[in-house]
């Protein structure tokens, strides 16, 4: 039972994820976002909260990915609204948006693999 829960999560996170990303991709026309990847989501238990992991593309500053970020954050209404018409849940989750430094921190740990070497 408890994997059956999982796997349903699971599945209903891949697809709020690849829709989040259409959305953001297709819907939202705001030149300061800058190009963005949508990396990863975690949904809590009863689907109510979503947690989306975001990176972007040529934002080199602290300053910028906070404003891609806010203007993430200030757009959930949208997105929730256009996610209500085109998934079959009964309740869209509240999203918020956060910065993923996966990429930074991968990059920075094979740095020091190397230097070790």
């Amino acid at each position: 039972m408890l994997k059956k829960k999982n796997s349903r999560r699971c599945r209903i996170s891949k697809e709020i994820q690849r829709k989040i990303a259409t959305i953001i991709h297709q819907k939202i026309n705001d030149p300061r976002l800058g190009m963005s990847t949508v990396s990863g989501i975690k949904l809590s238990r009863d689907f109510s909260h979503a947690k989306i992991f975001v990176t972007f593309l040529n934002k080199n500053t602290q300053k910028q990915i906070d404003l891609s970020i806010c203007i993430l954050n200030n757009s959930t209404k949208f997105i929730r609204k256009i996610l209500n018409k085109n998934t079959k849940l009964r309740n869209i989750p509240k999203l918020t948006f956060v910065y993923d430094n996966s990429l930074i921190q991968g990059a920075r740990i094979d740095n020091l693999i190397k230097l070790i070497h």
